[in-house]
């Protein structure tokens, strides 16, 4: 089983245009209890502070014409030179370097965890038609995206990569067997009966028992602890299946979820028939 916990605490150096942007998201929430409890340190780098003009440039228009808007490398560079703390062209040792592009590998609760292990992480935030290539081959040491979608700039991006490594922290989340029950989670072998690792998680409900007509489920207030396990297995591997089947080709599977799978197969068939 992969452990989820780091080996050390995390440095976050985000560069970008516009650093007012994170000023609400790190006075809220799980990045500012991380940065307060010390497991997260969140520094942020106005990429006009690395420029060399008086106009502060960092972007310029594309060689062979076409629209928007490239950021120039030169600033870029500065910026991780600085942040390693080395002259031109070498760094201080490897920094992982990551750029938020729509080209890059698909963000995911795996990449978070191998993200987690590491004490320092750059990450550049894009703008308008994206950076000049030679960051991307020269600079960066890895492209990450969020969604097979495109946003005005890769804030939004540092931001769901920053929440996604740090919750994975120790000490950051109340309880320390949350991230091991996560959606995605990497599987680990048989449910311990809290979720199903690996799968969709399944539903939750707390008080009151009925609400508006709706009521929890029986067996969560029978005091069954085999049966509710039995259950929550059963409901995350339903979930998945109607939602993400994909992630059914990765999970840890007994004989006894084989068997359910193949019910929910034949039932799907059925309705389908009838339909």
């Amino acid at each position: 089983m992969m452990d989820l916990r780091p080996i050390r605490d995390v440095t976050f150096d985000v560069i970008t245009i516009f650093p007012e942007f994170f000023a609400s998201i790190l006075d809220y929430g799980l990045l500012k209890r991380a940065s307060a409890g010390g497991q997260a340190s969140i520094r942020i780098h106005d990429l006009r502070d690395f420029t060399e003009d008086r106009h502060r440039t960092v972007d310029d228009r594309p060689f062979g014409g076409g629209p928007g808007m490239v950021l120039k490398p030169e600033p870029l560079f500065r910026a991780v030179e600085a942040i390693g703390k080395t002259g031109p062209g070498v760094l201080e040792r490897p920094l992982p370097v990551i750029l938020l592009s729509p080209q890059g590998r698909l963000l995911n609760q795996r990449i978070a965890e191998e993200l987690a292990g590491e004490s320092r992480l750059v990450l550049i935030c894009g703008r308008y038609e994206g950076v000049d290539e030679r960051v991307a081959t020269g600079l960066a040491t890895d492209e990450i995206s969020i969604g097979d979608y495109v946003l005005a700039g890769g804030e939004l991006a540092a931001a769901v990569v920053m929440e996604a490594v740090t919750r994975l922290l120790p000490g950051v989340l109340g309880n320390e067997e949350s991230p091991r029950q996560d959606s995605f989670s990497e599987p680990a072998g048989k449910d311990d009966g809290l979720g199903a690792r690996g799968l969709l998680d399944c539903p939750h409900y707390t008080r009151p028992p009925e609400f508006r007509g709706m009521s929890v489920p029986e067996v969560l207030l029978s005091g069954d602890h085999g049966a509710i396990r039995r259950w929550r297995r059963r409901q995350a591997i339903a979930r998945t299946w109607q939602r993400r089947r994909d992630l059914l080709q990765q999970a840890t599977l007994d004989a006894e979820d084989v068997k359910f799978i193949d019910e929910l197969r034949r039932a799907s068939a059925t309705s389908n028939t009838e339909d």
